[in-house]
């Protein structure tokens, strides 16, 4: 690198040095010693190594020291491995612990390491000294890198939110929280600057000097927000005192658009007053530090200790010079491109805050009032802000105040003033920085480019927790608990994503929503109300406090889990949330200015009109500040006047972060957070030291430990499955088989070797994840298996040197022995001759040489034998090999032809694949075309959407600034009216004024002539006048405890009448319910009743259809019937006439005959032959004319049949329509129905609703008389103090103009009473309009109202009793009264008492502090038991591993013994031949025992040897010999095997005494757990509820004591009150003053009462008219009826007259018929029968007639009726106006009257002004007269509710009436129903009347046909009488024919026949035999 030096090397404060941290002596270290952390007050947690455990207590011994300890088991925390050392991210952690996350960053920031992550924090300690790892060199090696391939730092956050923001296109944000001085600011310009060389644009790269260009720019906006919004404080210099959320806007290719800032809870109170040691904000001292002359004088600059606001001077920052920070902050605005009027005119407001705090007041010598001694500053203030310096002065000193609809002029006191002088400071330096916030944002926004994305940098204050905390800290909490549930929602987020991204199971758990109670504890709207919402709730209440705020929090929010009461009643916090972070304790004072940041709107109207633009422009949304009108509260108006107010007017700094704030978390939520975590490590700014409490507090502040404490629950260490295998393979040396295996199917075996639990791990894709603490237990199972290994091979090797060393000295011992013996033996040789002569001769001998030659020979032969097998076995493995070679040569050829055809086939498949995967790509092309088309597409929706968001949010700046404008001009308009009403009422006031002084000069001339003359007299009048007062101030008291004791009676019957109005409401909700049950069951009945009558009607229509078919039939049959009738008749008349022609024609021929005989006859003869032709040709005519008739009759026997045929269709038809009609009627009354119960439901809904309303506005106007009562009494009171004797007149005349501008107040007030009882009166209007609408579905509920009102008498009754009761028991008050004047001794011993109770009182807080104490320590116990559970439960399963690794250890042992007795056996036979070897050589030992002794001897020596020869163990290693064991190796070889054998079955006892111990020791543990917590429980829950015993006494007692001070107090009033009775002697006029003031308040309340009577009348009046329109609607509804009623009696009449022209049709027949039977006179006998039956029928239908004509006689006179009811009804209502009228003329006389009053009550006032001792005895009298005007009054309204009563029994009756006309309605409806079926019944009975009139006509053809047949056969007798006649006269003789004689005998039989039947059913077979005789 460029700038390394050698010494300051950036990668020393980067990378660690892995070397330290893998040295295996540290690793054996942590695992011989069990080290663990314990709590140290000096070092936060130590390193101590166990060494004994004593129950629950465990004895340590320090590392560090070597001391030991005794620690409680819940206080010690788990080590890491050494590993796990200065670990990059602490989320990698195996034991993740509090003292673990502080070792670790504790050991990184001592080795230069600031920067540490943990999961997704990144965390930064502080250095405070300059590291050099922010170099260019630096940023460009974490360029394009990835997190985890570079160490921590804030630029690989930087360049992961960058990239990420590039790859994903997603939004980004990085959150820097911390304390101030943990260099939150620094790491946001860190990461500015790292975006600013990354993302700037190639222009920018080339020349970083180019002005204005937009990476300068956004890294010059931060010196200037420093200067204006930072400051030295005692932790920090320079601290930022705001946050803010940078925006940077990128475009698609990642270069810098454009940028945004946001600002948040700027600290202005700093711009005010300062703490020691601390400084405001950086821009005053630069100014006055570094303006020159010229503007010095142009800002009216002054030195630094001229101003107030600089509360400590001027403190220097050490390293920095406030001269050259000025320079570089105008360069920095030049560089913005600020113009130099804007920059002077944010100097010159910056001049005018601290010239604000120069402007002093003073008060008023006799007055509170404030004073200004001097203007010279409010000039120069006036002079900077462009102000006008009167009106300036006037506003804040005597600002004017709405009071009502009015403005008031009210002096302020000197606090009042300071404190609005600090407000405009304040408020003035804020809208500064907001001015300057939004000009950089200007500076900065880019509009030419549109942004694609951004990444946003928040620097906001992290969680504070300081002994008392206020509404800032509440709001920097909230923000934080936000914040901390986004990273918790954000993590477990991203862990979820990672566990389906490695295919893991896993249960997703929002960690989010852990913080969810606490952030509704703050920011809850309602049900219940958060402290936030009651907060603003508060602020509009004028009376609210501070303290009925805390009151409130705590009545609503008592009860949640996160809040907390105060322990102690001295406790100086207000109220406790528990936040994640820990408790805090928060004190509400001025909590409700801050949340209204009042102001003096006066001087913000002078700002908002200020000359100077800029100033205008900064007050510009003056409007929606809080008023002073709105704080002090000195009107009980200003509670309506602020709830007036317009939306987005009054907004409280609550509101209004909320807002912002929830606009932040939708922006981060927007985005991919990143999270940098700030700490302090000390308070002192020294480097290198760290505090670890104060570094802990911050880590839990900062939700790091939150963070941590969420990685417990998944799994947060991972691994790499080469790294895992690599590792861990140790310890599972058999489970891999060898070969290449996949990492993941190798894990699997490991993991399935090591039996792990499975809730304990999961494999995923590339990784294998474990849960905490398994790794560390993993780790120390591989260092146990390293050790034993290390040991093991230790063991061999010094075994195997041992061996060698032994060996070798076995030789030197078998070497020495040859030496020796041959040495023995060469001194025994030496001088024997022969042995000289042998050594000389034996070397020239050649048979030695030949025996070695032969050897060598030997040798020779061996070696060519041995090459000779050699290339034999050679040969015979070359035959075999080729023999192999063709063998596989044919296989190949074979498997050459198979690949061959393999080859073919494969060819051809890759040929198919090419031409598939060409058709792949071509469609790949064409997705990837369209895929760019649409991101094209995609791209420019995009472009599109942000520039109509541009335009929007164009368009809604426009609409602002034209709000503005609306609402600038509406305020002009409101000050302008306001303006002229006060110039009126100043005008008016100065006639008042001018009138009144005019009037008391004459009135002090007449006092000073009077006054000599009248002393005398006012002596006496005043001693009567004190008699009088006393006697009235005892009424007075009397009056007031009556007036006490009356309320109390009051609120009790209220109680009462509530419960009442519960249970009267329940009553009625439950009828309500049952009547919507049987509104329910009747619309199911008339559903049912409607299914029955259509299945009836379709049953009658199909009945009706069958009989009309029937009858059609019938009908057709008779038709046919007749026709063939008219057929017969017709054959039969042609027969007749050819008869009759034959018989004319026999005649004839006869007659011819006869002339031929006789041809001389004579004249006579002639003639006769002449009549005879006469009469055939008459008769000839008379057959003609018969036929003729007859035809004619059949004509209209058909034309009849016809028209009664259409007549029957018509009547049928009508029918029909009729009763459709009917039931569409029907349709439409039920609909009716369904439609006035669900109006019923509604307008009983609405009841209940404008009952409640009418509820809620008579308890507000109770409050509000309540308040107005209570503020004059106070003021009265407040006056009899105030007042003097000797200022007595003056006294007199303030108190008459108080009291006329009360008279106008009180008008006033009355007038807003009236406006609201006019809108209660409208809403009872409504109510009573309902009230008439419903009741005539109310009656049934009279009753129980009738039954409930006999309650409330006797109830009343009761209360009369108690009332009586009262009485008694006030005169036993008064008794006691008496005692206890007597018994004021006793008061010492009961203060003594409540001193003792006091004592014992404080000593039982003691104690409750103590088993808080105590409470907090079995929660911190309980804490670690559970983490101990946790632990346990781990350490559990890791028993679990140890028990199945030592089975399984056990199982290798049993197979190492089986070999191992193997080994042993064969040693063993080994041991046996080795015996018998020595056996052998026993004899050769025997030989040598000398020697043996002697080698003893030197054996001893080597053993003295032994340590030198240890030594030289190395050099004896590499000298290796193979010499074969002997005996001796072989026993020390089994020794050894033996020990072994013995050690290993000591270590398997051990291994399982130590298993069952552990399991012993579960058990007892788990039993211990178990048994300690319900212990733990019982103590927990007694403990309770001991607390809340002992509490419940603490409160009682406390109630009691206070109820004890009330009394004392009482009686010490009532002693003062006896007391000042002297004293009150001398106030007498004062007395009459009030008394005067009292009667005229009487006078007012009765004129009140008069208006409350007068508009009681009104709303009678206006019920009347309601009734009246009821009344008129109801008639126009029977009006209605009635008509419908006619037009059913007109159907009727029309029925009737139809059945009437049936009637006569049938009548009509009838006589036809009876005609036709007097014509037949010889038929009459035989049609007596069934005349007689249809007479009997007719008489039938007369009778049916008549009850048809009955019933329409009742319905006409039911018709009467009902029109006489509308008459009298009509008559009513005609009373009813008449009524109205009257009491309409009662108001009239009423508003006279008041008239009058007020007419005399300004005669009253004006008597006041002039006559004030006569006033008293005038307002007597006129008291009376009013007094009798209201009993006259009260009379008339009595009567008035006599009328009303009245009236509404008439209007029951009415409605009783209208309910008898619906019964007789229904009635009507019965009536016409079974009208209907006797219509159906005639209809019937006429169908059968036609049926028995054809069967009639049937029967009278057959006699007309009979008739005819008889006149035949009387003309055939007739002629054969005249033949017999004739023939007679001839003299011939008589004989008759056989046919003739046979015809008539047939005739008369059918004649007897048809006479001798009379049943009506066979006639139609007689006619038949009738109709078949003639045809004979």
């Amino acid at each position: 690198m460029a700038q390394r030096s050698g010494q300051e090397d950036p990668e020393r404060y980067l990378f660690v040095d892995r070397a330290v941290i893998y040295n295996p002596a540290t690793q054996a270290d942590w695992t011989a010693k069990k080290l663990v952390w314990i709590p140290s007050e000096r070092h936060g947690f130590e390193a101590a190594s166990i060494k004994e455990e004593k129950g629950d207590e465990v004895l340590v011994e320090l590392a560090e020291n070597g001391k030991k300890a005794l620690v409680n088991k819940d206080d010690i925390q788990k080590m890491n491995p050494p590993k796990f050392s200065k670990v990059e991210d602490m989320a990698e952690l195996t034991c993740l612990n509090e003292a673990s996350v502080l070792h670790n960053l504790k050991d990184r920031y001592y080795s230069g390491l600031i920067y540490t992550y943990s999961g997704l924090f990144c965390v930064v300690i502080n250095p405070y000294k300059n590291l050099p790892i922010y170099s260019e060199n630096i940023i460009e090696m974490y360029r394009g890198k990835k997190r985890h391939e570079m160490p921590p730092h804030i630029y690989a956050i930087s360049e992961s939110a960058y990239r990420c923001m590039l790859q994903d296109r997603e939004d980004q944000s990085i959150l820097c929280t911390g304390e101030s001085g943990a260099g939150k600011t620094e790491n946001t310009k860190k990461v500015i600057q790292y975006l600013a060389h990354v993302a700037s644009s190639h222009k920018g790269r080339k020349d970083h000097n180019i002005p204005g260009e937009l990476e300068r720019q956004l890294l010059q906006a931060n010196p200037i927000l420093e200067s204006f919004g930072n400051a030295k404080t005692v932790k920090n210099d320079n601290s930022s005192r705001f946050g803010k959320f940078i925006r940077i806007n990128f475009d698609v290719t990642g270069y810098i658009v454009g940028a945004n800032i946001e600002t948040y809870l700027l600290e202005k109170s700093r711009a005010v007053r300062q703490a020691k040691d601390e400084r405001t904000f950086h821009i005053f001292y630069q100014l006055l530090a570094g303006a020159g002359e010229h503007l010095k004088s142009d800002l009216l600059l002054e030195g630094f200790n001229n101003y107030r606001f600089l509360s400590n001077g001027y403190i220097p920052i050490p390293g920095q010079q406030d001269k050259d920070n000025f320079q570089e902050t105008m360069e920095a605005m030049h560089i913005m491109g600020f113009s130099h009027d804007e920059i002077l005119s944010m100097l010159k407001v910056v001049s005018s805050v601290l010239q604000f705090g120069n402007i002093s007041f003073k008060k008023e010598r006799n007055t509170d009032q404030a004073s200004m001694p001097e203007n010279t500053v409010a000039q120069k203030l006036c002079h900077l802000l462009g102000m006008n310096v009167m009106e300036f002065t006037r506003a804040i000193l005597t600002p004017r105040i709405k009071v009502g609809r009015d403005y008031v002029q009210k002096a302020q006191t000197k606090e009042q003033a300071d404190f609005a002088v600090e407000a405009l400071a304040k408020a003035t330096y804020e809208r500064l920085f907001r001015w300057l916030v939004h000009r950089i944002n200007k500076a900065l926004d880019r509009t030419k480019r549109q942004g694609a994305s951004f990444i946003g940098i928040l620097d906001i204050a992290g969680f504070e927790i300081f002994e008392l905390n206020s509404f800032e800290q509440l709001c920097i909490n909230y923000t934080n608990e936000k914040l901390q549930q986004l990273f918790n929602h954000t993590m477990f987020i991203l862990e979820q994503e990672e566990y389906q991204r490695e295919g893991i199971e896993w249960n997703f758990i929002d960690f989010g929503l852990d913080l969810q109670p606490c952030i509704d504890l703050i920011e809850r709207p309602a049900n219940p109300p958060g402290v936030l919402a009651l907060l603003d709730e508060e602020c509009w209440f004028p009376k609210a406090t501070d303290k009925t705020f805390v009151e409130k929090l705590v009545q609503e929010q008592g009860t949640h889990s996160k809040f907390q009461k105060p322990r102690q009643l001295k406790d100086k916090a207000d109220f406790c949330i528990i936040h994640y972070a820990g408790k805090v304790d928060y004190k509400a004072d001025e909590w409700l200015m801050k949340n209204m940041d009042p102001l003096n709107d006066n001087v913000a109207t002078l700002l908002h009109q200020s000359s100077d633009k800029f100033v205008a422009e900064l007050w510009k949304d003056v409007d929606r500040i809080v008023g002073l009108d709105q704080v002090t509260g000195i009107t009980e108006t200003a509670f309506g006047s602020a709830y007036k107010t317009k939306k987005g007017m009054f907004r409280t700094v609550g509101q209004l972060y909320k807002e912002s704030l929830t606009k932040l978390m939708a922006t981060l939520r927007n985005t991919n957070p990143n999270f940098v975590r700030c700490i302090i490590p000390n308070h002192e700014k020294r480097a290198g030291k760290l505090d670890p409490h104060l570094v802990l507090d911050q880590l839990r502040c900062n939700g790091v430990l939150e963070g941590i404490r969420i990685c417990r629950q998944g799994f947060p260490n991972r691994i790499v499955f080469q790294e895992f295998r690599q590792r861990y393979e140790i310890l599972t040396p058999n489970a891999i088989p060898k070969g290449f295996m996949d990492g993941k199917q190798a894990c699997e075996r490991m993991i399935r070797a090591l039996e792990l639990d499975p809730n304990l791990y999961r494999i995923g894709q590339s990784k294998i994840f474990f849960r905490a603490g398994v790794l560390a237990h993993l780790e120390e199972e591989r260092d146990l298996k390293i050790t034993d290994i290390i040991i093991f091979f230790q063991a061999v090797c010094r075994g195997y040197l041992a061996r060698k060393a032994f060996a070798k000295k076995q030789q030197q011992l078998s070497a020495l022995k040859i030496l020796q013996r041959n040495c023995a033996a060469y001194l025994k040789l030496r001088h024997w001759q022969w042995w000289r002569v042998f050594t000389k001769v034996k070397p020239l001998l050649q048979v030695t040489r030949q025996e070695e030659e032969l050897q060598a020979k030997d040798e020779e032969l061996m070696k060519v034998k041995e090459k000779q097998t050699k290339v034999e076995a050679e040969l015979e493995e070359m035959e075999r090999k080729h023999q192999q070679l063709l063998e596989e040569k044919n296989i190949l050829a074979e498997q050459l032809q198979a690949e061959t055809e393999l080859f073919a086939e494969a060819e051809e498949m890759r040929a198919r694949l090419a031409a598939k995967k060409q058709e792949l790509e071509e469609i790949l092309h064409d997705l990837e075309s369209r895929v760019e088309e649409e991101e094209e597409r995609n791209q420019i929706l995009q472009n599109e959407k942000k520039k109509m968001q541009g335009h929007i949010q164009d368009l809604e700046e426009q609409l602002d600034e034209e709000e503005g404008a609306r609402q600038k001009l509406q305020l002009e308009k409101v000050t302008a009216e306001a303006k002229i009403k006060k110039m009126e009422e100043e005008i008016l006031l100065l006639e008042d004024q001018n009138s009144k002084f005019v009037k008391e000069k004459k009135l002090m001339e007449d006092r000073i002539a009077e006054c000599t003359s009248q002393l005398a007299e006012e002596e006496e009048k005043a001693k009567n006048l004190a008699k009088l007062k006393n006697k009235q101030e005892m009424m007075i008291t009397d009056l007031e405890e009556r007036l006490k004791k009356e309320e109390k009676t009051r609120q009790e019957l209220e109680k009462a009448k509530r419960k009442l109005d519960g249970e009267t409401t329940d009553l009625q909700d439950q009828i309500a319910e049952l009547q919507a049950q049987i509104e329910e069951l009747k619309i199911q009945l008339a559903k049912k009743e409607e299914e029955l009558q259509a299945a009836l009607a379709r049953g009658d229509e199909e009945a009706v259809q069958k009989n009309n078919a029937l009858k059609v039939i019938r009908e057709l049959q008779a038709q046919i019937a007749e026709l063939q009738e008219d057929l017969e008749s017709e054959k039969a008349s042609r027969n007749k006439a050819e008869k009759q022609k034959r018989d004319l024609s026999e005649e004839l021929e006869a007659l011819k005959t006869e002339l031929e005989d006789t041809l001389d006859t004579t004249a006579a003869q002639q003639e006769l032959r002449t009549k005879r032709e006469q009469e055939v040709a008459e008769l000839k005519k008379a057959i003609e004319e018969e036929t003729k008739n007859h035809e004619a009759q059949i004509q209209e026997i058909r034309q009849r049949h016809a028209t009664a045929l259409e007549e029957l269709s018509e009547q049928l038809e009508q029918a029909k329509r009729f009763k459709a009609n009917l039931e569409k009627n029907k349709q439409g009354l039920e609909s009716d129905n369904k439609e006035l119960a669900c109006e019923v439901k509604v307008l009983q809904q609405v009841k209940a609703e404008s009952e409640h309303k009418r509820k809620k506005l008579d308890a507000q106007v109770q409050e509000l008389t309540a308040k107005v009562t209570e503020g004059e009494r106070l003021r009265v009171e407040l006056a009899e103090k105030a007042n003097k004797l000797q200022n007595e007149l003056d006294n007199v005349s303030s108190l008459l103009e108080e009291a006329e501008k009360k008279g106008i107040k009180f008008a006033k007030d009355a007038a807003s009473l009236e406006s609201q009882l006019q809108d209660t009166q409208e809403l009872l209007q409504e109510e009573t309009r309902q009230k008439l609408n419903l009741s005539s579905r109310i009656r049934q509920l009279e009753e129980e109202k009738n039954n409930l009102q006999e309650q409330q008498e006797e109830e009343e009754e009761a209360r009369k009793n108690l009332e009586k009761q009262m009485l008694a028991l006030q005169l036993q008050l008064a008794d006691a009264k008496k005692k206890v004047d007597d018994d004021l001794g006793t008061i010492e011993g009961l203060e003594e008492n409540k001193k003792k109770l006091l004592k014992d009182m404080e000593s039982l807080s003691q104690r409750l502090e103590e088993k808080a104490m105590a409470f907090d320590k079995l929660e911190k116990t309980k804490n670690r038991l559970q983490q101990e559970l946790d632990d346990l439960m781990v350490d559990l399963d890791h028993q679990r591993q140890i028990v199945s690794n030592l089975e399984k250890k056990q199982k290798k042992f049993d197979q190492m013994l089986a070999e191992e007795k193997n080994i042993s056996a064969r040693y063993a036979e080994e041991r046996d031949r080795a015996e018998a070897e020595a056996r052998e050589k026993e004899t050769k030992a025997l030989s040598l025992a000398r020697a043996l002794e002697e080698a003893l001897e030197a054996k001893e020596e080597f053993e003295r040897q032994n340590k030198q020869l240890r030594t030289d163990m190395e050099d004896l290693m590499s000298s290796k010999d193979d010499v074969g064991k002997n005996v001796h190796e072989l026993e020390k070889s089994k020794r050894t095997l033996e020990q072994q054998v013995e050690e290993m079955r000591t270590q398997l006892e051990e291994l399982e005494d130590e298993l069952q111990a552990t399991e012993d020791a579960k058990l007892r543990l788990e039993v211990n757990m178990q048994a300690m917590k319900a212990q733990f429980e019982r103590d927990l829950q007694a403990r309770d509820e001991q607390n809340e015993e002992k509490k419940r006494m603490l409160v009682k007692q406390v109630r009691e004591l206070e109820a004890e001070l009330e009394d004392e107090r009482k009686q010490r009033a009532l002693a003062g009150a006896a007391k000042k009775k002297m004293e009150m002697d001398l106030k007498d006029l004062e007395g009459q003053i009030e008394a005067a003031n009292k009667a005229r308040d009487e006078a007012i309340k009765q004129l009140r009462k008069l208006q409350a009577q007068m508009k009681d009348y009104q709303r009678e009046l206006e019920e009347a008219r309601a009734s009246r329109d009821e009344i008129f609607a109801q008639s126009k509804e029977s009006e209605k009826k009635l008509k419908g009623l006619e037009a059913e009696i007109l159907q009727l009449q029309e029925e009737f007259a139809a059945s009437e022209r049936a009637r006569r049709h049938a009548e009509q027949e009838r006589d036809e018929l009876a005609d036709e039977i007097a014509n037949s006179a010889s038929g009459k006998s035989v049609l007596l029968d069934e005349k007689r039956r249809l007479e009997a029928r007719i008489a039938q239908l007369e009778e049916e007639l008549e009850e048809e004509q009955s019933n329409m006689e009742l319905l006409n006179e039911r018709f009467r009726k009902t029109t006489l009811q509308v008459d009298t009804l009509n008559s009513e209502l005609a009373g009813e106006r008449s009524a109205a009228q009257k009491s309409e003329n009662a108001r009239q006389q009423l508003e006279r009257q008041n008239k009058e009053l007020k007419a005399k009550l300004q005669e009253l006032e004006g008597s006041v002004k002039s006559k004030f001792k006569a006033t008293i005895s005038t307002l007597e009298a006129k008291i009376v007269q009013l007094e009798e005007q209201l009993e006259q009054e009260a009379k008339e309204r009595a009567a008035a509710n006599k009328l009303v009563r009245r009236t509404e029994k008439k209007l029951k009756e009415v409605f009783m009436q209208v309910e008898d006309e619906r019964r007789h309605a229904d009635q009507y409806k019965e009536q016409m129903e079974k009208a209907n079926a006797r219509m159906k019944q005639l209809k019937r009975q006429l169908e059968e009347a036609e049926e028995e009139a054809t069967r009639a006509n049937a029967s009278r053809r057959k006699l007309q046909r009979e008739l005819d047949d008889a006149t035949e056969a009387n003309e055939g007798l007739s002629r054969e009488v005249s033949t017999l006649k004739n023939r007679l006269r001839r003299g011939g003789p008589i004989t008759f024919s056989s046919s003739r004689s046979g015809r008539r005998q047939l005739h008369i039989e059918g004649a007897s026949l048809e006479l001798s039947d009379d049943d009506a059913e066979s006639k139609g077979s007689d006619v038949n035999e009738a109709q078949a005789a003639p045809a004979e």
